[in-house]
């Protein structure tokens, strides 16, 4: 998948520039110390379709 850049990593409440990276894990709740933000609609729907490629699966 690689890694994408958030573009509006302000409006999701995050301090820095970030990444969401192409790594699939499986984490365990107490692994979430807490909520950082919220993920703009565009962004998540960019990771979402990039995701979707990697995994090869059809677009909605």
């Amino acid at each position: 998948m690689g890694d994408y850049l958030i573009s509006d990593w302000q409006e999701a409440g995050l301090l820095f520039p970030s990444v969401a990276t192409g790594i699939i894990r499986t984490i365990k709740q107490g692994m979430i110390a807490r909520k950082l933000g919220t993920m703009p609609q565009p962004d998540m729907r960019a990771i979402e379709e990039k995701l979707r490629d990697a995994l090869g699966l059809k677009h909605p």
